[in-house]
């Protein structure tokens, strides 16, 4: 029996994987406008926060990289009617990768000014950046958690669980955002950048107490850690080590790109700040037909269906796209407004707006990389990735920000070596599915 993969059955798997990815960015976004329309120092606090989610995003997606490859591997053995085969492994990978966020929490708390100094932050930036840093490091482990029952689910062809846990943690950020930040007059004295940290916090512990819950509720899967170790943990472990350089080379860009914008000074920061926000908002919204490419692929290829896999990308990439020219439109028809719900600063407004048309008009090139880079991490192709990542890294982004950095370019110039980066991520893929895939399903 064929796979399904009309346009109801993508839906019904990237509709709440949307949602879910809305929520994830939510959170830093929520940190991002609340603390924006503080009394005093906002462009600071909001630099500080950009400069830390830079950091965070770092540690979290190296090591969330367990959510991709236990979903690959679970979706394989599921299409392949093997399931039972790895019903271990998610607790044991779970297991490591909370290990892991514990260790980095060690490691990385002493030195937490040393590492925002590293970062260009100084004075009050730098003051509020080890504040926030050292309350948000907190629910590290927590998250790591999160994401890796995210790919158990995602890999039994669920995201349903998923939505409903992230948008619990988008709502308690609000919330407690609102609350601990501001303050409630008589009753809790306003936090201001240490009130977010918390609120952050807060939703991902509650995010891992509903994710352990609906894992155990929902699904055949133990959370209780079992020896030996299942046989496909090296194979976890290898795709993890490919994913994880991968990262390692897509958060250089990120450390690049905002160190470069702290050196621009505290407006060119702040609204460097606002729109990263956007663009990862952009890129997890995506994600939800991402994630669908990421689920079915990995089935498809465990079932050995290429002919249904080439069809699926096809869809794929003319959902992304539409999807990416509903962003850059909202986009535009709310071009001022989008701004000011950040911040009033007319300096770092100004400096937003001069950026803010090129991340809109990334948006459908975004979303066709996005997309074949979910599904040849569903099928498992771990180390292409990592070498395309590398290459388009070292070879077009940090070239492209020092030349535009050269001729005074500044902001603009971050932005469009980010446009040259994505489009050296995705035409390769595209290639690569099409000179792979094509011809199997041909034969079939």
């Amino acid at each position: 029996m064929k796979t399904d993969i009309s346009f109801n059955k993508i839906n019904k798997l990237a509709i709440p994987a949307l949602i879910a990815g809305i929520a994830e960015p939510l959170i830093s976004i929520t940190d991002t406008a609340i603390i924006g329309n503080i009394d005093y120092n906002a462009k600071e606090s909001i630099g500080a926060i950009a400069i830390v989610g830079s950091f965070l995003s770092m540690l979290i997606w190296v090591f969330a990289q367990t959510r991709s490859a236990v979903s690959s591997i679970i979706s394989t053995y599921l299409g392949a009617n093997k399931l039972e085969k790895v019903k271990t492994l998610p607790a044991q990978a779970m297991s490591i990768v909370v290990g892991l966020g514990f260790l980095i929490i060690i490691l990385t708390y002493p030195f937490s000014e040393f590492i925002f100094k590293a970062f260009g932050a100084d004075q009050n930036v730098l003051t509020y950046a080890v504040d926030y840093y050292e309350i948000r490091i907190i629910g590290l482990p927590f998250t790591l958690f999160v994401f890796t029952v995210f790919g158990t689910f995602r890999g039994l062809q669920n995201t349903l669980q998923p939505m409903i846990i992230a948008l619990l943690g988008a709502i308690l950020n609000i919330v407690f955002d609102w609350i601990l930040v501001y303050g409630i007059h008589g009753i809790i004295p306003a936090m201001n950048v240490k009130g977010a940290a918390y609120a952050s916090v807060i939703s991902q512990i509650a995010m891992a107490l509903a994710a352990g819950y609906l894992l155990y509720k929902k699904t055949s899967i133990s959370l209780k850690f079992t020896l030996p170790f299942n046989k496909e943990i090296p194979k976890l472990i290898k795709m993890v080590v490919d994913l994880f350089l991968r990262t390692i080379a897509l958060n250089a860009a990120l450390i690049f790109a905002v160190y470069k914008a702290t050196s621009y000074g505290a407006d060119q920061l702040a609204a460097y700040g606002i729109g990263i926000q956007l663009w990862l908002f952009g890129a997890f919204f995506i994600d939800g037909y991402s994630s669908a490419g990421n689920i079915l692929s990995g089935k498809l290829l465990g079932a050995k269906e290429y002919d249904t896999l080439v069809r699926l990308g096809k869809k794929l990439v003319l959902y992304g796209f539409f999807a990416g020219i509903f962003l850059t439109g909202v986009g535009f028809l709310f071009y001022n407004t989008i701004g000011q719900i950040f911040i009033q600063d007319t300096a770092v407004l100004n400096c937003f707006y001069d950026v803010f048309w090129l991340i809109l008009l990334m948006q459908p090139i975004c979303a066709i990389t996005f997309i074949f880079d979910g599904m040849f991490k569903g099928m498992g192709f771990t180390a292409f990735l990592r070498n395309l990542l590398l290459f388009s890294t070292l070879f077009v982004f940090i070239p492209s920000l020092l030349i535009f950095d050269t001729y005074n370019f500044e902001l603009l110039g971050v932005w469009f070596s980010f446009l040259f980066w994505m489009i050296a991520r995705g035409l390769p893929l595209l290639m690569k599915f099409k000179r792979k895939f094509l011809p199997l399903a041909e034969k079939r």
